[in-house]
C-alpha cells in the first residue's frame, strides 16, 4: 500500500509539466473520491441497481 505522499508523487509524475494548480487539485479530488468509494464498497456501504431505481423514482417521475 502506498503512502499518501507516494500517491501524490505518482500523480505529479503522470501530469504534464504545464499543468495548472487547478489541474493538480482536481486530480487529487478525483483520487480521494475513488479511494472513498472503494472503502465504502469494502465496508458494504453500497446500493443495488434496484435500490437506486427505487430511490430515484421520485426524482425521475416514474
Amino acid at each position: 500500500m502506498e503512502t499518501v505522499k507516494q500517491e501524490v508523487n505518482n500523480l505529479l509524475t503522470r501530469l504534464p509539466d504545464d499543468c495548472s494548480l487547478e489541474d493538480v487539485q482536481y486530480h487529487l479530488y478525483v483520487l480521494q473520491k475513488i479511494e472513498r468509494g472503494l472503502q465504502d464498497a469494502q465496508e458494504g456501504r453500497v446500493y443495488t441497481q434496484e435500490d437506486v431505481e427505487k430511490r430515484m423514482a421520485k426524482w425521475l417521475g416514474k
